[in-house]
């Protein structure tokens, strides 16, 4: 491979990962504030056939993202509705509207399959785009992949910088104590949820009216549940849930490589590739297989890359909080 091929597959990979970056920050701080949601997957499909939809009968790329947006939140408002209010399993609600939206997706979204409409428009950026290496592969893009970029920096900011972020993240530690503290978890809790899902409702117009323009059937399919495996990959944080949104995008740019260069394996194996990948990746990253297998290394050492790889969950994640 040459150096050019290489940077222009690092372009595609980073702009590839746009839609899982808005998704896996929506619901890193959807669990930051102590709620699951599974309906990611379903919420991604409806989100970016809605998009798509929207988009074409207005001809306004940002009217499909509005769009798109408000369909997440709804389902988030949903979620947090079963999962806050009257307190039921966050998993089965998630998994029960992640059905739910694929097939509306696919019912709904029959009128608009296969048929052309409106799609971001690129914009590289002057001056940054003439930087060597970097601005092939950074700043030659669309505004929604320099969007994904202030998401990043704005969400690693909130959460450790920001008295604000300090408060979601107590509600999803100890709700108890932030309660006691004069913080109102419920009504934090609804706010974080609904804005994670708007996030995932702009990760499905992403790919409809982005990364794959257009809408077919499972136009996305499986990348909800992906997302769900970054975000504990990433152990919940902006910055390292990004790297392996990133991670996906080179996985993916890479099979597509391959299936052109190796001939000897089914071409069927290379898109569902990324996929085991990631899977392979995140069981290696958790159980205490890894603590076992860095014995041999000094005790500090060994905690500090147990540290870095294994990050536990937010405490009160998945559990109803009795606000009295």
């Amino acid at each position: 491979m040459e150096f050019s091929e290489l940077i222009q597959l690092l372009a595609i990979a980073i702009a590839s990962a746009t839609p899982l970056i808005f998704a896996c920050i929506g619901e890193t701080i959807t669990e930051r504030a102590g709620v699951i949601n599974l309906s990611a997957d379903g919420t991604i499909l409806l989100s970016a056939m809605t998009g798509f939809a929207a988009a074409r009968a207005s001809n306004s790329v940002l009217v499909g993202l509005i769009a798109a947006g408000l369909i997440g939140g709804i389902i988030a408002l949903i979620v947090a509705y079963g999962a806050i209010t009257l307190r039921q399993s966050q998993i089965a609600i998630g998994f029960v509207l992640a059905l739910l939206g694929a097939d509306l997706s696919s019912f709904l979204g029959s009128p608009v399959v296969l048929v052309e409409g409106p799609s971001v428009p690129h914009f590289a950026i002057p001056i940054l785009k003439d930087i060597p290496i970097i601005g092939e592969i950074f700043f030659n893009a669309d505004p929604l992949v320099y969007s994904s970029y202030l998401l990043i920096i704005v969400s690693w900011w909130y959460f450790y910088r920001s008295r604000s972020g300090l408060t979601l993240r107590a509600i999803g530690e100890q709700p108890a104590a932030a309660f006691a503290r004069g913080v109102n978890v419920v009504q934090m809790r609804y706010v974080y949820t609904i804005l994670g899902g708007v996030l995932m409702g702009l990760a499905g117009a992403a790919f409809s009216l982005d990364v794959k323009p257009g809408w077919t059937h499972r136009h996305t399919a499986g990348y909800g549940w992906i997302a769900l495996a970054i975000v504990i990959f990433g152990g919940w944080n902006p910055l390292r849930v990004a790297i392996g949104a990133y991670l996906f995008g080179i996985l993916q740019s890479l099979s597509s490589k391959a299936q052109n260069v190796i001939d000897f394996i089914p071409t069927q194996v290379f898109p569902i590739l990324p996929f085991v990948l990631m899977i392979v990746v995140l069981v290696l990253t958790s159980g205490t297989w890894l603590e076992r297998a860095l014995s041999f290394l000094p005790q500090n050492t060994r905690r500090s890359i147990l540290r870095t790889v294994q990050t536990p969950p937010p405490a009160a994640l998945g559990r109803p909080f009795e606000q009295d």
